[in-house]
């Protein structure tokens, strides 16, 4: 039977040269298909509650793809269309603690999944730097790019490139 390889990476996320900003995931897990994995994201350096809290994933040789975002602190989620069923983000307040739950995994889980924050909180008003228009972008441009045209339209106004 075929394993399924769910893996995380490590964003840390800095603001005017700070690197106290951590964003710490779960360890890589080896899973069969149909079963369930769950994947942390704990935070530390910052309050949580202030910020979107995002979910993407990169399956080895596709695009970025969006998960979804959770508005930290209400528990209040919201996805991409492609990922409505079968996976669920969840948070730990107390913890300071970020979680996206899969169910049901199949071969095409297998990936790299990334949690990452914006850079700036809504209630700054910050408008969205539109991505070049340009086919020689750096990865954090087309991470930028990707993930702001699929954002729903409500939370589009709030997002800005979070990697530099």
């Amino acid at each position: 039977m075929e394993n399924t390889v769910i893996r995380g990476l490590l964003i840390i996320v800095t603001v005017h040269g700070v690197w106290s900003e951590r964003l710490d995931q779960s360890q890589p897990e080896v899973k069969r298909p149909g079963e369930t994995v769950k994947m942390s994201c704990t935070i530390s350096g910052f309050d949580m509650t202030s910020y979107y809290i995002q979910w993407i994933r990169q399956r080895p040789g596709k695009a970025l793809e969006w998960i979804g975002l959770m508005n930290a602190g209400s528990n209040s989620a919201s996805y991409g269309s492609s990922f409505e069923s079968g996976y669920v983000m969840t948070e730990d307040v107390s913890s300071s603690t970020q979680y996206l739950q899969i169910s049901s995994l199949t071969a095409e889980d297998s990936a790299v999944f990334f949690c990452a924050r914006e850079t700036v909180t809504p209630e700054r008003g910050t408008a969205v730097q539109k991505p070049p228009q340009t086919t020689n972008m750096s990865p954090s441009q087309k991470l930028n790019y990707n993930l702001h045209k699929d954002l729903p339209g409500k939370f589009s106004k709030y997002f800005q490139q979070f990697l530099s």
